[in-house]
């Protein structure tokens, strides 16, 4: 049986795998799924997304307890995790498909996601190079090929030290 006290929260960040390896270390993530959301392009695979023309991001899907972790950790994991100052790319990883992008389901979190960029911005962790990160609504998310989901665990490459 479900619990009906569960909310989803999805997140991009470059490339999927290491941002699910470390939402799947939290405490009351129950459950996570990489895909493609924020295009035009109904059910993209991975090759479309890669040519760059479907205007999706690889995103992580979180399904969570509120009750256990708040989406203000989630939102730090988000930000520890990955540059977000630099746009379309992280590291090696290079288009549009990499970019940073928050999609929020409710208005609540579209306002702590919002607050957090801000705190972001107006710190000096990133010496004043603005924060390029996109928030915007969730919208379709069309999950991954099976061999991308929990890929880092799969291949026994899954550490994220959380904090």
């Amino acid at each position: 049986m479900q619990n009906a006290n569960l909310e989803k929260a999805t997140f991009g960040a470059g490339c999927f795998w290491g941002v699910e390896a470390a939402f799947r270390q939290l405490k009351g993530v129950t459950s996570t799924a990489v895909g493609y959301t924020g295009g035009h392009f109904e059910n993209p695979t991975y090759e479309d997304v890669c040519r760059g023309k479907t205007g999706h991001a690889e995103a992580v899907k979180v399904e969570y307890d509120p009750a256990i972790v708040s989406y203000d950790e989630l939102l730090n994991v988000f930000w520890n995790k990955h540059n977000p100052t630099e746009s379309n790319h992280q590291e090696l990883d290079i288009d549009d498909q990499y970019r940073s992008v928050i999609f929020f389901h409710a208005p609540e979190q579209e306002l702590l996601a919002r607050a957090s960029k801000e705190q972001l911005e107006n710190s000096s962790r990133y010496h004043k190079n603005p924060i390029v990160t996109e928030i915007v609504p969730a919208s379709q998310f069309y999950r991954a090929e099976e061999y991308h989901q929990q890929y880092l665990e799969k291949h026994g490459r899954a550490s994220y030290k959380i904090g």
